[in-house]
């Protein structure tokens, strides 16, 4: 009885945090749709073919708004760098697009506040830039020449591989003509869909891992482990230690925020869950699919230079936050506690449930479920474009 018990409360945890941030997560995911409806990334393989700083702001804007789970991230990084793009670029878009994105500041916004949404921005393009500065001093030509020779061999990597080759952005005519066009209205409902297909594992694996640690390991533990009795060593120890736990938690992009509300509340420093957020791709399934793309030797590479850049990040941006007093001083976090009510959270939740019926309907109208299936087979892609132009003229 007592182990039900158990599991009954770590699951009645994870589900008053996923409704508690259930509207903001549809919003990011609304966002994203949009923005990658109207920006077209298969156009941009060529502007990021030089390591300059012009290509890396383009891959840090076209990365962001191109928002993706880890895995998609990681294919669309590898098609771009088969395309033409650099490298470096293609790296730097792939971080750009799991960190830099809608809807994990929209989930950290409800569920820790403000100032970790700020030090999440203002860290991830910290990192970009250390990551950036790495590669200039460290990154040799033959090491890129074998990652290509690798890339090339085009290797299945993740069941998102389709994702690379995915381009249903509308770029002829006005802004708002293509926007509020029936294309767009079908193009957004399968991007939804697509992001939605691609982040639910991480997602509710997300909300179990993080329900059931809040329910079963007691504060007392984590507080002893981040060295909360030696602030000065806690500084330290969180950005070091951040990005470990979450390589070990398997969880990517936005389902490793309510694990980081459960370190906050155990008491990691503010620096700690910044690199615990940023460290979504290097997690093992993340690092073994580096080395199917790119060979072994490069997939460490990635995994020392990342670690390095997110725990620096994470500590340089914990620090900054600490001298301008704006990191929050109650480790406590309520949203653990805060029982289902008829509150705007509510009206809010039902309103996107109904939008995201409206979505669903568009999308198993207009041919989703089988792109879906598609992305799974890259070489069969572009049989999806060509159902999906078609698809697309039928709805006009």
């Amino acid at each position: 009885m007592f182990a039900i018990n158990a599991v009954l409360h770590a699951l009645q945890l994870s589900l008053f945090m996923l409704l508690e941030v259930f509207w903001p997560l549809a919003l990011g995911f609304l966002l994203s749709a949009v923005v990658q409806t109207v920006v077209s990334t298969r156009a941009v393989a060529g502007a990021l073919g030089r390591p300059d700083l012009k290509g890396f702001v383009l891959s840090l804007g076209l990365g962001a708004a191109s928002s993706s789970c880890s895995y998609a991230a990681v294919a669309v990084a590898r098609a771009l760098f088969r395309r033409g793009a650099h490298f470096v670029n293609a790296i730097v878009f792939e971080f750009a697009s799991t960190n830099l994105v809608f809807e994990l500041g929209l989930v950290l916004l409800i569920l820790l506040g403000w100032q970790f949404v700020a030090a999440e921005f203002a860290g991830g393009l910290l990192m970009a830039v250390v990551l950036w500065i790495i590669f200039k001093l460290t990154l040799r030509q033959r090491m890129i020449d074998q990652a290509k020779h690798q890339a090339e061999l085009g290797i299945v990597g993740s069941n998102m591989e389709g994702h690379g080759d995915m381009d249903m952005s509308i770029t002829e005519g006005p802004f708002f003509a293509r926007l509020f066009s029936p294309r767009a209205f079908t193009a957004i409902a399968h991007y939804f869909y697509m992001d939605v297909y691609s982040l639910y594992r991480d997602i509710g694996l997300g909300f179990l891992i993080a329900g059931a640690i809040a329910a079963w390991v007691p504060n007392s533990w984590w507080q002893a482990f981040f060295l909360t009795n030696n602030p000065t060593l806690n500084e330290f120890w969180g950005p070091l230690v951040g990005p470990i736990i979450s390589m070990l938690s398997f969880v990517c992009s936005v389902g490793n925020v309510p694990l980081a509300v459960v370190l906050w509340n155990g008491g990691i420093s503010f620096g700690g869950v910044i690199s615990f957020i940023f460290a979504d791709l290097i997690i093992l399934p993340i690092l073994n699919i580096y080395r199917k793309y790119y060979g072994g030797r490069m997939s460490l590479y990635l995994l020392g230079i990342s670690y390095l850049a997110m725990a620096l990040a994470g500590f340089l941006i914990g620090g900054l936050f600490q001298l301008l007093g704006l990191v929050p001083t109650n480790h406590h976090v309520t949203v653990f506690e805060t029982q289902p009510t008829w509150n705007y959270t509510t009206f809010l939740d039902i309103a996107f449930l109904v939008l995201m019926a409206l979505l669903a309907w568009r999308f198993f109208t207009t041919g989703g479920v089988e792109m879906l299936r598609m992305m799974a087979h890259p070489h069969e892609s572009h049989t999806v474009a060509a159902e999906h132009s078609q698809h697309e003229h039928h709805h006009h």
